[in-house]
């Protein structure tokens, strides 16, 4: 995971950061991001703010630098009504601009109101806009409404964590209904819709080949939702490519619904279900999907879906043989040293083309550091491999590292924090450092490192073959003369990023 999105997660409400980043990961995301004063950029072609007030002069000065912009992205940067109306002349008058992103200000429906009247205007020829977390009821949605039915421009439309309710959804599928609607892509995540909404919804994916990419996560659904969305995924018209209906009440009844869509559809390749209990049963179900020749799925999320090591033969099954599958979370399920253990014959085949597992709080000890080390040996897609938030202790983290040495491993990233680890096992962990040029990234947060440790690790990023550019050291305690010698080190290493 990059930097960039690390810090990305400051913005994002906390509820969001369960699945694909963890509990834990929301408060360390808000501590970088106040590290690092370049994400408020200077005034530009193209305006990229985050947190940042913008008041008298410098959003006057902001406002003209904007007459040219084609992207201009204002997150979380306390913007209102009144703002609003200056941005509307911006849309208005703007020919060029093509990406407006204000997620998390209080704009409010009466701001929402005043930036649709920007967008209907003909000169308006937007195709990208960004409203997560801005304060909007359904009572704003008429407007947006207008704006699906009269601008085939805009194909990106994102509005989650926005309270527009059953109502407020209703609406804005009479917008996506209409002829003159191109949109691709669309985000209503956390925006407190029913089942009630599903048969318009499904409506929409009858009627639109152009929809690619939808996100129903967090809203209410409940089986019989996903029953009757799957037969409009199921139409010969639709084409999504996107699917996430995390945490959206998916039981084992409708799994085997999502199964019958996944081996009709080819073009689905992102399923994200993470947060849904639907236990064993369910996984067992989605697999006959997941392993039919037709289905092509490249990413697939599973977090937290009460799964155990019973479902690891399947998901064993599942690796070694879908060749197309190259990301996959299993955060937050008690898979156990026995169930890792089965993963790993499937990471071990070669057939397996997985680049990205996660697999952070999975009930994970030493005891299956064996297994993880032989796949880390003879597996050369793995490009990144979150195992962190598990008891490896430093026993587990040695074998771990055996593996990164070996020539024939590429990982990128490791996640290791939160592993009850400690300086014992830091020799290990340096020699990988030094001499592994692949490894871009290496976390090892929440751990009792103490100086002595810190040193061994600062020790090999001087290496010349160090080629490390993001160390991450989240609530490890130092001395003020490490904290010195980190620094200095940071200063000397041009691209490299110690974070703590």
């Amino acid at each position: 995971m990059q930097i960039e999105a690390v810090i990305s997660l400051a913005k994002a409400p906390a509820r969001q950061l369960g699945g694909r980043f963890g509990r834990r990961w929301r408060s360390l995301a808000v501590r970088s991001s106040a590290g690092y004063p370049g994400l408020t950029s200077t005034l530009k072609m193209d305006p990229d703010i985050q947190c940042e007030e913008l008041t008298g002069s410098r959003w006057t000065e902001l406002v003209s630098s904007m007459k040219n912009s084609k992207t201009i992205r204002l997150d979380d940067c306390s913007l209102s009504r009144s703002h609003c109306e200056d941005l509307c002349s911006v849309l208005s008058t703007n020919q060029s601009l093509k990406e407006l992103k204000l997620s998390n200000n209080e704009l409010k429906d009466e701001g929402v109101e005043v930036l649709c009247k920007g967008l209907l205007t003909p000169s308006c020829n937007l195709e990208l806009l960004w409203l997560q977390n801005c304060s909007l009821t359904g009572a704003c949605c008429e407007s947006l409404r207008s704006v699906l039915s009269k601008k085939p421009s805009l194909t990106e439309l994102h509005l989650g964590d926005n309270k527009l309710e059953t109502a407020g959804g209703k609406v804005l599928c009479k917008g996506l209904l209409d002829s003159n609607c191109k949109i691709r892509n669309l985000t209503l995540s956390y925006c407190e819709l029913t089942k009630d909404n599903a048969e318009l919804l499904t409506s929409v994916l009858h009627a639109k080949p152009t929809l690619k990419e939808l996100n129903l996560s967090n809203n209410e659904l409940g089986d019989a939702a996903i029953k009757q969305l799957c037969r409009g995924l199921m139409d010969s018209n639709c084409n999504l490519e996107l699917l996430h209906l995390e945490n959206c009440g998916v039981t084992a009844e409708s799994c085997a619904d999502l199964s019958n869509v996944l081996r009709t559809k080819p073009s689905l390749i992102d399923l994200a279900v993470g947060d849904n209990k639907f236990g064993d049963a369910g996984l067992a179900l989605l697999c006959q999907g997941l392993l039919h020749p037709n289905c092509k799925v490249q990413k697939l999320w599973l977090w937290e879906c009460d799964l155990t090591a019973a479902s690891c033969k399947d998901l064993s099954n599942l690796i070694r043989t879908k060749e197309s599958l190259i990301e996959m979370s299993l955060i937050t399920n008690s898979l156990g040293d026995a169930g890792m253990d089965l993963l790993c014959q499937g990471l071990k085949d070669p057939k397996c083309k997985l680049q990205s597992l996660w697999l952070r709080e999975c009930g994970l000890t030493s005891a299956c550091c064996e297994s993880i080390r032989s796949v880390l040996s003879a597996n050369t897609s793995l490009k990144e491999l979150q195992i962190g938030s598990n008891k490896l202790e430093d026993e587990g983290v040695k074998l771990i590292c055996e593996g990164l040495r070996q020539p024939s491993c590429n990982i990128e990233s490791i996640w290791l924090g939160d592993s009850d680890a400690t300086a014992g096992c830091c020799d290990s962990i340096a020699a990988v450092i030094s001499t592994k040029q692949c490894l871009r990234e290496i976390d090892l947060s929440n751990n009792m490192l103490e100086d002595a440790g810190v040193r061994k690790l600062y020790e090999a990023v001087k290496s010349p073959n160090c080629k490390l550019k993001h160390l991450v050291l989240y609530d490890i305690y130092w001395s003020s003369e490490v904290d010195d010698e980190l620094q200095a080190l940071e200063e000397s290493k041009p691209g490299l990023k110690i974070i703590s």
